[in-house]
């Protein structure tokens, strides 16, 4: 992956988000400890951490669009601005919880453009596909690796250097990577026009046939995240400790890391595209094993394995990418990162509504496995189909 680090470009682009999501990481452990001192409320204290993900649902499909009509380097820089100032102002002590709230929301809401920005501004930068694929899984294993030391240290961490100092670093890291943007990437016109139809983008997606497989393939992940939302009742329920929460959390993104290390190391860019229905099924399929009321260290094992079979989504998204026309990408990355959004929210409280219902979490697993390899066969099916018929060109040229 190293070879990809040599383009300047995304190097800066790179170092920007990685530095930029650890801050984030830290600021919502902040946010939780911040909350919950303040009001004893668990209810408050989830209500706020949920609102770091609605704004991005609701700016996901609109927002996203000003990434094809204004040039992507200057909204990155103009986004990551916006956002250190309003972290910066979250830092406040005894900032009022309805303002803390308020700019909570407005944060995520400018997240949707530069999201976009960030994704679109990445595929410019390089002309070959298959370097480009790479770039992703470097993105894909920083991001996990940072959620990761989240996992690991966010709450020590806040807990030594106090709330409000975590949030001012979140605002230093935004402003840090405004400057990185600004100085290391080119800029380019807008590559779309604002007179452009609003919801244009997400309306020819829809009309492609394999762009919808490819969002197919995506929502998939909702069920694989199942676990996730279940990981405190599972480790009650499985007789492991409390501190094991911890570490069936990290266990799928542990092994998404090592999954996308592999497939980016031993996988050229057409197996992995050949592979990517099966990795589907496989990423829901492993999760059946739970049916057996694994004890904690199988159950670590199973949710590694479908982390790791889980590092298709990189090839997905990377796809999707490529095949959307430059000036649309803005857009139909808002939609592609608001349906695996929602995906997952849908994923894990209907997850917790099945568990609740027949109180068991490893059977509620396990039944999401079940349905997830029932939904994905033929989704990956359809798409081993659309594959071949990409590649028949190729093959009638070359002959």
């Amino acid at each position: 992956m190293g070879v990809v680090l040599q383009n300047v470009e995304f190097r800066a682009l790179w170092f920007a988000e990685a530095q930029s999501a650890a801050g984030d990481q830290l600021a919502k452990v902040a946010l939780a400890i911040m909350v919950y001192q303040r009001t004893g409320s668990a209810l408050w204290a989830a209500g706020v951490y949920a609102l770091t993900f609605l704004p991005a649902l609701i700016g996901g499909l609109g927002l996203s669009q000003l990434a094809d009509r204004y040039p992507r380097r200057a909204l990155l820089t103009t986004c990551a601005l916006i956002q250190a100032a309003l972290v910066a102002l979250m830092a406040v002590p005894g900032m009022p919880l309805v303002a803390l709230c308020a700019l909570v929301v407005a944060v995520q809401l400018v997240v949707a453009p530069a999201n976009a920005a960030q994704n679109a501004v990445t595929r410019e930068v390089f002309t070959d596909d298959d370097l480009y694929l790479r770039s992703q899984d470097l993105r894909g294993i920083t991001t996990n690796t940072v959620m990761l030391l989240g996992l690991a240290g966010g709450g020590l961490l806040v807990t030594l250097v106090g709330t409000s100092w975590a949030l001012a670093c979140n605002a230093v890291t935004f402003a840090i990577s405004a400057l990185v943007v600004r100085l290391w990437v080119r800029a380019r016109p807008a590559a779309g026009k604002k007179s452009d139809s609003w919801f244009g983008g997400a309306r020819w997606v829809f009309g492609q046939r394999r762009l919808r497989l490819l969002l197919a393939l995506s929502w998939l992940v909702g069920l694989a995240v199942v676990p996730e939302g279940l990981a405190a009742p599972l480790a009650d329920q499985i007789g492991a400790p409390q501190e094991a929460v911890g570490w069936l959390l990290a266990a799928d993104p542990l092994g998404f890391v090592l999954g996308a290390y592999l497939l980016s190391k031993y996988a050229s860019a057409q197996s992995r595209l050949r592979l990517m229905g099966v990795l589907a099924v496989a990423s829901c399929g492993v999760l059946i094993g739970f049916a057996v009321q694994p004890n904690l260290g199988l159950a670590l094992a199973l949710l590694a394995l479908a982390g790791a079979a889980g590092a298709y989504i990189i090839t997905v998204g990377a796809t999707f990418n490529t095949w959307v026309p430059n000036e649309m990408r803005g857009a139909a990355g808002g939609l592609y990162r608001t349906g695996l959004r929602v995906a997952q929210g849908v994923g894990v409280a209907l997850g917790g509504a099945v568990a609740e219902l027949i109180g068991s979490v490893p059977n509620t697993i396990a039944l999401a496995g079940v349905l997830g390899v029932v939904l994905a066969a033929p989704v990956a099916l359809s798409w081993s189909r659309v594959h071949k018929d990409q590649q028949a060109p190729r093959v009638d040229e070359a002959g």
